[in-house]
């Protein structure tokens, strides 16, 4: 039996920007007015129910009652010598993490590093000090938004309110649909986004441009990374990274004495040199000022757990998110994740658990790595237990108190709770942790939980010390040669969740029809997937949509110089028509 609760005020749980704060009523979704919800919900959420959804607990492929799976998993841990914990944020709540808690105190392997933000973060904090975002409060009261690499239509709608009536500039080579409105849009040649930072705050500097004040007291060796930035061939660069010296003008005359915020996309740091990108980017808008005032700053993912001690036990062993060893392991317990999809060169993940023995899946839907898992156990949906999650686009932390009562699944509490008490673990009640994660917050005007430790305006007082730039840069990238492969966000689909993109999006002018069946290699596999041409793309470029089945067959699994993060878009690949 299914009971709706009467509290009917909730959040989402995606891994993405928005974070919406939702009302559940008559058995459906709808955004609030709270915090910058704006009363409608963003693309992914509004997918959510179109999936394929786990409803009973198997083993090897045979229906079993969900607390036969339990004793179960509590046997194939008792009897594996090695095991790892393998989590996703397929759900970001922080109670998620709990079973990270249990693990830790087990000795079990967790993972370190990131598929999706790591490099950039890394070099927010080694400009910065430490990575505080913007917030939307702050994007309203901005003249000129200069969109870097991020489509806001699919990965941050609810910031489409807040800037009507500006001056919108887009730097993407996908011409989005917000490019196509835009005052100005650079379709700029993948990975070129570091020398039109550098080239930026050169021109910025010739020009005058230079908040004086703000960079003697911010950033005083503002001067040597001028010098860094004369190392870089005008003439030759531009033609590389198809831009003109007009488009640098044009930006530097719209930003001109304007309150400016640059938002920032995951795409820029998907490179080995990731940080790199992100570091010139801050470096460009320290030149301006933009740190610390009203109306300016540069947005990217906030540390949404930023000042949280979270109350769980820490890992002792750790191994690389990206390049995960699984077949060094008896055991692998796999929780909000699909490996087998999103982890880069899928060829070697496939290979990698035909050798593990048992393999347990902890989640919400059917994918390609719940098919190959010897034992799965439901989770719960969102709707269906209590948490409490974060947002990296505010401060803010939503309550996400239990809307349904149902036997279907199991919450990550509850799985900790048993597996705790059967290994002799400790663990506090769940009601404990909720109310340890509400007390950093305080309440607002509006009803929000918001971090009590958060500024209002990050970076009013400076940097941790005063802003780093860069010294030297890497610029060893093939900028020719084949196609960049580009991996998006769908606006059907959040990576492999929800309603997964088929095709490869191609120019026109290749040559390609579209229904035609091609495949595209790279130097770790290849892929067989029909065509779909798109004008609003480069000739240079394929896209093909984050979650797409086979796509990471093309992706290696390199990591960036910093945070150890996955570089999908270091990739170069070849096309080959098949029919």
């Amino acid at each position: 039996m299914v009971q709706a609760n009467r509290e009917n005020i909730t959040a989402c749980p995606l891994d993405c920007y928005d974070a919406c704060i939702v009302e559940y009523k008559d058995g459906k979704l709808k955004g609030t007015t709270q915090g910058y919800t704006g009363g409608f919900l963003c693309p992914h959420l509004n997918h959510y129910e179109v999936r394929e959804k786990i409803v009973s607990a198997q083993y090897n492929g045979v229906d079993i009652p969900l607390k036969e799976a339990i004793d179960k998993l509590i046997e194939i841990l008792k009897n594996s010598n090695k095991t790892l914990h393998y989590r996703g944020n397929g759900n970001f709540a922080l109670m998620q993490s709990i079973t990270d808690h249990f693990f830790a105190q087990t000795g079990v392997t967790l993972t370190d590093g990131t598929l999706c933000d790591g490099a950039g973060e890394a070099g927010i904090i080694q400009g910065r000090g430490y990575n505080d975002n913007i917030s939307p409060k702050q994007i309203k009261q901005s003249e000129v938004v200069i969109f870097w690499g991020r489509n806001p239509h699919t990965t941050s709608s609810h910031l489409l309110p807040l800037i009507k009536g500006k001056k919108i500039i887009v730097i993407d080579p996908v011409k989005t649909q917000m490019a196509s409105h835009a005052d100005m849009h650079i379709q700029i040649k993948p990975h070129g986004d570091l020398q039109l930072a550098m080239l930026l705050a050169r021109f910025l500097h010739i020009e005058g441009g230079v908040d004086e004040e703000f960079v003697r007291k911010f950033a005083p060796e503002y001067e040597e990374y001028y010098e860094l930035t004369q190392t870089i061939r005008i003439k030759a660069t531009l033609e590389e990274i198809d831009v003109t010296l007009g488009q640098i003008g044009d930006i530097l005359r719209i930003i001109k004495d304007k309150k400016t915020v640059i938002v920032c996309g995951i795409g820029i740091q998907k490179y080995l040199d990731g940080a790199d990108v992100m570091r010139a980017i801050d470096a460009f808008a320290v030149f301006l000022g933009l740190f610390g005032k009203e109306g300016c700053g540069v947005g990217y993912l906030g540390d949404s757990k930023k000042g949280l001690e979270i109350p769980f036990a820490k890992p002792r062993k750790v191994v690389s998110k990206v390049d995960t060893a699984f077949s060094k392991f008896d055991t692998v317990f796999i929780q909000g994740a699909n490996p087998l999809n999103q982890m880069p060169n899928t060829l070697r993940i496939q290979n990698e658990l035909k050798k593990v023995k048992n393999i347990i899946y902890f989640g919400l839907e059917k994918n390609a790595t719940s098919a190959v898992a010897n034992l799965i156990i439901p989770a719960k949906t969102f709707l269906e237990k209590n948490d409490i999650r974060a947002s990296y686009s505010d401060n803010y932390l939503a309550p996400m108190p239990k809307q349904i009562e149902t036997d279907v699944g199991i919450s990550e509490y509850d799985l900790t709770k048993a597996l705790c008490k059967a290994f002799g673990a400790e663990i506090e009640s769940e009601e404990f942790y909720l109310n340890y994660f509400k007390s950093y917050c305080y309440e607002d005007k509006e009803g929000v939980l918001r971090k009590t430790d958060t500024e209002q305006l990050p970076y009013k007082n400076g940097f941790k010390d005063e802003f780093e730039f860069l010294q030297e840069i890497d610029l060893d990238f093939d900028m020719k040669n084949d196609y960049f492969l580009l991996t998006c966000k769908s606006p059907r689909s959040l990576n492999s969740q929800f309603k997964t993109e088929r095709y490869v999006y191609l120019h026109p002018s290749l040559g390609f029809k579209d229904g035609q069946k091609v495949k595209i290699l790279s130097k770790e596999g290849d892929v067989c997937l029909h065509v779909k041409c798109d004008e609003r793309l480069r000739a240079d470029c394929i896209l093909i949509y984050s979650g797409t089945h086979g796509v990471n067959k093309l992706t290696s699994s390199q990591k960036s110089y910093d945070a150890n993060s996955a570089v999908y878009q270091q990739n170069k690949v070849q096309i080959t028509l098949l029919s």
